[in-house]
């Protein structure tokens, strides 16, 4: 007997993998994978922001994997859009306050099972992948300028791959004065849906078809993401790599015992509060599996030369850890080890562990710091000092070179311009460069700007530019030529009018005559009249 629709309940099991790269020095990515929510966070702003903003996102997140068992989809976009606006003010806050972290943002993509629905939150330029029915479709649209181009019709999709403003995004979470409002989108959710969530590492450099490939045939959840994020090293990333897998099931009986369940798994730089995240969940959660193979590419071995690492050897990878939520952590008597500052804590010969500042080997311990500190600053500010010389000198050659570059290829342009109140072709651009006019002027014409009209004058200011000089030349024989027809229509108006106000001055002479005739011929009517009159008398 088939069961019932209404007695059936979907289910979701979600891992992630992430994976510093191998140009990166540490983890910018942060990741979720629960039961009832994934997300993906892709940080930017240094060493510090990056990891710092997509954490806190990731926090502010957090708590859905619990509140969205009600079962209301409308509460949890709500929930889901105000917690993503939530991290936003977070970020804002803490960067206000630590202005080293000044200019950290992330990237937010994040989806929940709610009530047999899919619940997607969405900014920046990570994506969000549903592979249903065998079929791999794009559910999110990045909010970067690149994506703009494409949707404008100015670029394709095999240009953006290689586009120079590729990685900027014109809308993401942090300390910038852009819209922090998510995109939500809700959609039915089936059973076998697969969610791939990734940050720009690893659709930067992957083709959708290779992903639907891979989502197809892999049906190990670890496996897939372990093998995506491998190929995306292997292909070049020089990003850091996250992926969060997540499959849709169905438990035929939402009432049996044993329902399908999972620790939630947190990934990258957000692994390092795993503390935090328990108790927000109120929960274990445990680290992410690390990526077990795939760093062995040309780049992989080259930053490990440039870094003097042995390119042959295999990086040590961190154990998974678990923690437990505080009131499990209180139960177990576990501490956090008490900061003492400056003061080394130090194991005497008796087997005796002091950290008393007053104790002679503690005090002795004081000092080496003390010395070795100041070494290591002053090594540190000779280096420095080094360094920043260097870098002038770079960027005095590097200038220069951009300047003799960008004069050679200005030189292979032409305009027409005003020279003098007169139209000119000039060689060159329209512009100068640390005072120096990257134009002159090679042909003058006999046409005055003056006897131009308005709109032609504002574009001769502004230098109408050509690629070579015979496409210039030709167009100033066009505005010749118009100019010409412009005078000619212009004397042929004035004749029109000339001849008419000669007409009207013949027409109204003639007027004037007639008239005189008729007075004149009055006149002597009158006059015969009167002649006539006294004859008879």
């Amino acid at each position: 007997m088939p069961t019932s629709t209404a007695s059936q309940q979907l289910f979701m099991y979600s891992t992630v993998v992430s994976d510093v790269g191998t140009v990166r020095s540490n983890n910018q990515d942060s990741a979720f994978a629960g039961e009832h929510l994934i997300a993906i966070c892709d940080g930017m702003g240094g060493h510090a922001g990056g990891d710092t903003a997509s954490t806190i996102a990731i926090r502010s997140l957090a708590h859905i994997e619990q509140d969205n068992v009600d079962g209301d989809v409308q509460v949890v976009s709500h929930m889901m859009a105000t917690s993503v606006m939530a991290a936003h003010d977070a970020i804002v806050g803490k960067a206000k306050r630590e202005r080293r972290l000044a200019g950290m943002g992330t990237t937010v993509t994040s989806v929940a099972l709610v009530a047999g629905c899919w619940v997607l939150a969405h900014i920046g330029d990570s994506r969000a992948y549903l592979l249903h029915d065998g079929h791999l479709v794009r559910m999110t649209s990045d909010h970067s300028y690149v994506q703009h181009l494409i949707d404008t019709g100015r670029i394709s999709e095999a240009e953006a791959r290689n586009h120079p403003q590729r990685n900027v995004v014109m809308r993401v979470l942090g300390d910038f004065d852009i819209d922090s409002r998510p995109d939500i989108a809700i959609r039915k959710a089936h059973p076998s849906d697969r969610w791939l969530l990734c940050s720009d590492g690893l659709c930067g450099v992957l083709e959708d078809s290779t992903l639907e490939e891979v989502l197809s045939t892999c049906a190990d959840q670890e496996e897939c993401a372990q093998r995506l994020v491998s190929m995306a090293l292997r292909a070049g990333s020089t990003d850091n790599v996250t992926a969060v897998i997540a499959d849709a099931t169905l438990a035929l009986d939402a009432d049996a015992f044993d329902l399908p369940h999972q620790t939630p798994l947190i990934g990258g730089a957000a692994s390092a509060s795993l503390e935090t995240i328990a108790d927000i969940v109120n929960e274990p959660v445990a680290s992410a599996p690390p990526l077990r193979e795939g760093k062995q590419s040309p780049a992989a071995r080259a930053a490990a030369l440039r870094s003097g690492k042995d390119p042959n050897e295999e990086p040590k990878q961190p154990e998974q850890r678990v923690a437990q939520p505080s009131s499990v952590r209180e139960d177990n008597g576990d501490r956090v080890n008490t900061d003492t500052g400056e003061i080394p804590i130090v194991q005497k010969r008796n087997g005796r562990i002091s950290a008393d500042p007053n104790d002679p080997e503690v005090a002795k311990a004081i000092r080496n710091e003390h010395i070795e500190e100041r070494k290591t600053k002053r090594s540190r500010k000779f280096r420095n000092r080094i360094i920043t010389i260097l870098i002038i000198i770079l960027v005095l050659l590097g200038v220069a070179g951009v300047g003799v570059g960008t004069y050679r290829w200005s030189q292979t342009k032409y305009y027409i311009g005003d020279n003098n109140g007169k139209v000119a072709i000039f060689q060159g651009v329209p512009t100068s460069i640390f005072g120096v006019e990257l134009s002159h002027a090679v042909t003058d014409t006999n046409m005055k700007t003056s006897d131009l009209p308005p709109s032609w004058r504002e574009q001769l200011d502004q230098g109408i530019s050509f690629d070579t000089y015979g496409e210039a030349k030709s167009h100033t024989r066009l505005i010749k030529k118009q100019l010409n027809d412009a005078k000619r229509k212009q004397e042929a108006k004035q004749q029109e009018k000339a001849e008419a106000e000669q007409k009207a001055k013949d027409e109204a002479a003639a007027k004037q005559k007639q008239q005189e005739e008729a007075a004149k011929k009055a006149a002597d009517q009158a006059a015969q009249t009167n002649k006539s009159g006294g004859d008879k008398s």
